[in-house]
């Protein structure tokens, strides 16, 4: 048991790097601005470029990790990740660092999926503690990154937000090579190219129309938008018709609990993408705060969501899991829409400190509840595909609550406090929604299914 403790930290060092990514970018959004220089939107895509390579991928790489192995994989992602750092903090314009930040969010990609297969594999008797400790390190990540990303601009420059991944990286290498064991699940897999493909460009496509839609006109954007639909809606015919294996097993969303975990995921993590650009847009802009004091700002939260991660963790291997997420999803709700509704300039930013712990709250009482439940039904044999699909779900997310934010802010930009005032309600809402499908889940137990 010691052993799958000290594998599980191994894991979740490398884990704590690329989701700190997620969200360290934010708060440099000023600094990328007048330092690279690059517009607004280029900014955005800095951003969702990164999220959109992080989510398309996740089908494949849960397969990838079945078939040749989750450690093999997860060490392929980290150099990837690590190498893709480096090359971020070289960058020296706006297109350099989009390409760059895109091979990070491959790198994301690939190891992502692992470090679930493995709870599953390390912890059969216990998950939920595990979960605990990989929900806590997800919540601490995701809040973390403005507070690191705010102190390492303002102290050393925007380069330093990727460089910082450096070490960071080197060490979480040599860690999953010393403590996390060999595992072969060794399930034999067909990939599905067709299906890569149209998942991909669809998504793509669906992110660009999204994001880009003030810069070209209402028809080009509609047309980029409804070719996007289609070809999501032609990759989800083709996986129902594949004759062999399909990259998404519509067999996993038989179990309920699976299906709406998964678009639970899907609400939560359009919800913390849209959250955190208007949130620290209004605390440096319209209240004047420095990258560092806009970033410290978020520090109670992410207290608060490490010290009740493990607890929620815990607690969702005693009773329905489901009942905790939606505790934390109202909680988070009510978190941001109190903050969205007293912004205002001048405001004395000790007013948004209640607002804000509630998002912690929120936040340390979702992530593990919601992964161990949502997995809970799915046998060995399509934890990879699922533990894909389940992260895939919450990184389409945030694919399009960046993008949707961004679309809002550049709308509504000649205001920038009632653009960060709308674009905050937005994910209240959203989170209310979650709220919802997450009621309609329930915890099940494990049978044997197999993918088609």
């Amino acid at each position: 048991m010691e052993k799958s403790w000290a594998a599980l930290f191994a894991l979740c060092f490398g884990f704590f790097m690329i989701l700190l990514d997620t969200t360290i970018v934010q708060v440099a959004v000023r600094s990328l601005m007048t330092g690279l220089p690059a517009t607004l939107n280029e900014v955005f895509w800095v951003n969702s470029v990164y999220l959109l390579t992080f989510a398309v991928p996740l089908l494949l790489t849960g397969r990838l990790g079945d078939r040749f192995g989750p450690r093999r994989l997860y060490l392929i992602g980290l150099v990837i990740f690590t190498a893709a750092s480096l090359w971020c903090g070289l960058a020296d314009d706006a297109a350099d660092l989009i390409a760059a930040r895109a091979v990070q969010g491959l790198g994301a990609a690939a190891l992502t999926p692992q470090s679930m297969a493995f709870i599953s594999y390390l912890f059969p008797a216990n998950r939920g503690a595990a979960m605990g400790a990989w929900g806590s390190v997800a919540g601490l990540a995701t809040v973390a990154g403005p507070v690191l990303g705010g102190l390492l601009t303002e102290q050393f420059g925007w380069e330093w937000i990727f460089f910082v991944n450096v070490p960071i990286g080197i060490i979480a290498i040599a860690l999953v090579l010393l403590l996390v064991p060999n595992w072969q699940p060794r399930h034999s897999h067909r990939f599905d190219v067709p299906g890569i493909v149209l998942s991909s460009v669809g998504l793509f496509a669906l992110v660009f129309g999204i994001q880009n839609g003030e810069l070209y006109s209402r028809t080009t954007i509609a047309a980029i938008i409804a070719t996007g639909a289609v070809l999501i809606g032609i990759f989800l015919w083709w996986q129902h018709k594949n004759p062999n294996e399909p990259l998404l097993p519509l067999r996993l969303f038989a179990s309920r609990t699976f299906s709406f975990g998964s678009l639970t995921g899907v609400l939560i993590g359009f919800a913390m993408a849209a959250m955190f650009i208007p949130l620290i847009i209004y605390l440096q802009t319209v209240l004047g705060l420095t990258p560092f004091e806009a970033g410290l700002f978020m520090g109670p939260m992410s207290i608060v969501s490490a010290i009740l991660a493990p607890f929620a963790g815990r607690l969702s291997d005693r009773i329905d899991g489901k009942n905790i997420i939606i505790v934390g999803l109202i909680a988070y709700a009510a978190g941001i829409g109190s903050v969205a509704l007293i912004a205002q300039p001048g405001l004395n930013t000790w007013a948004l400190v209640p607002g804000l712990l509630l998002c912690g709250v929120g936040i340390g009482t979702i992530f593990s509840p919601l992964s161990s439940t949502t997995i809970s039904g799915l046998a060995p044999q399509l934890i990879g595909a699922g533990a894909g699909i389940y992260n895939m779900a919450r990184q389409v997310g945030n694919v399009l609550g960046s993008a949707a934010a961004g679309l809002l802010m550049q709308i509504a930009s000649t205001d920038l406090l009632e653009a960060a005032r709308i674009t905050m309600l937005l994910p209240a809402l959203v989170l209310l929604s979650a709220a919802f499908t997450a009621a309609r889940m329930r915890k099940e137990t494990v049978v044997s299914r197999s993918i088609r």
